[in-house]
C-alpha cells in the first residue's frame, strides 16, 4: 500500500484566497478528474452539494471533495450565489489569485480554496469509492497530525504576510495528501475490492510487480509465479477479487500511466510508448 501511495499526484490548477462580506455566496463548477479543497480561516459558512446536503463550516475547518463535484459555499441558503470563475480577481502568482469584495475594513469571512488534478496512481480505482465530502474539524482526533498545519494556514490567511498565498497552496497540498492517506489506512470504508486484494499477500505481490514494471509484457503465468499460485488459481482469484482479468488490469494500468506521463510530465509520445512497451 505504501509503495502504491507514492504514485499519488496532486497538481494545483487554481488556488483562491477569498475575502468575503457578512453576506456572500459562491458556486464551484463540477471538475471531473479534479478535486476541491476549502479551508475556513475566519468566520463561518455553509457548503451545499448537488444533492442539497448542507455542511456547516467554522473557522479551522477543512473540507475535501475528491471527486470534484459541483457545490456552493455561502453565508446563508437565501443568499444568491455567483460563479467563482466569473469573480473579479487579483493575480498573485501563476496559479494563485485573490477574490476580494468591494468593501473596506476587515473582511467578515476568509477562506482558502484549491482546485487540483487528483490522481491516486496505483490506487486510481479508489477515487469513485471516496466520499463526496471529507470534513476535517479543528478538534478532530482522527487527523491530529493536521492540527498544526491547519493552525499555520489560519495564521497565514489572517495576517496576510508577503507570500502567504503560495505558502497556503503548499500547505493545502499536504493536508489533502494526509486526508487521502488516512482514508486508505482506515480501509477505504471497507468498500473496495482493490483494498481486499492488497490485503491478500499473494495477490498483492502480483499487483505490486505490475506497478513496479508496467512496461513489461506480462503473461498470466509470470504473474502467477510472482504470487506463488498456480496459473489457474491465480487467474480465478484475481478475477473474483478485482473484477477484471490480470491482463486487462495490466492494460488499463498502462493507459492511466501513459495519460499521466503525457499530461503532467510532458513526455513525448515516443518516449511513453518505449517505456510502456507499446
Amino acid at each position: 500500500m505504501n509503495e502504491l501511495l507514492l504514485g499519488m499526484r496532486l497538481r494545483g490548477l487554481q488556488y483562491r484566497r477569498v475575502y468575503a462580506e457578512a453576506s456572500f455566496g459562491f458556486a464551484f463548477r463540477a471538475k471531473p478528474g479534479c478535486a476541491y479543497f476549502h479551508f475556513m480561516a475566519t468566520g463561518t459558512g455553509k457548503l451545499r452539494t448537488e444533492n442539497c446536503e448542507i455542511q456547516t463550516l467554522s473557522a479551522g475547518n477543512a473540507v475535501f471533495l475528491p471527486q470534484g463535484s459541483a457545490h456552493q459555499i455561502f453565508s446563508d441558503p437565501a443568499v444568491p450565489v455567483q460563479d467563482i470563475d466569473h469573480c473579479d480577481v487579483t493575480t498573485l502568482s501563476e496559479t494563485v489569485c485573490a477574490v476580494e469584495g468591494c468593501f473596506s475594513g476587515t473582511p467578515h469571512t476568509i477562506f482558502f480554496s484549491g482546485c487540483m488534478e487528483f490522481d491516486l496512481g496505483g490506487l486510481h480505482g479508489l477515487v469513485p469509492l471516496m466520499p463526496e465530502i471529507m470534513m476535517i474539524d479543528a478538534t478532530s482526533q482522527r487527523y491530529d497530525e493536521l492540527m498544526p498545519i491547519l493552525a499555520a494556514m489560519e495564521q497565514e490567511a489572517r495576517v496576510g504576510r508577503i507570500g502567504d498565498a503560495g505558502i497556503l497552496a503548499r500547505l493545502a497540498d499536504v493536508v489533502m495528501a494526509v486526508i487521502v492517506r488516512g482514508w486508505v489506512e482506515c480501509g477505504c470504508g471497507n468498500s473496495s475490492a482493490f483494498v481486499t486484494a492488497l490485503r491478500e499477500p499473494k495477490l498483492s505481490r502480483a499487483i505490486l510487480a505490475l506497478h513496479r514494471h508496467p512496461g513489461h509484457d506480462w503473461t498470466v503465468a509470470e504473474l502467477a509465479t510472482e504470487s506463488g499460485l498456480s496459473r489457474s488459481v491465480f487467474a480465478k482469484r484475481f478475477q473474483e477479487v478485482i473484477g477484471v482479468s490480470p491482463l486487462r488490469y495490466a492494460g488499463e494500468l498502462r493507459m492511466r500511466i501513459a495519460r499521466t506521463w503525457l499530461a503532467c510530465d510532458r513526455m513525448s509520445i515516443e518516449s511513453v510508448a518505449d517505456q510502456l512497451g507499446y
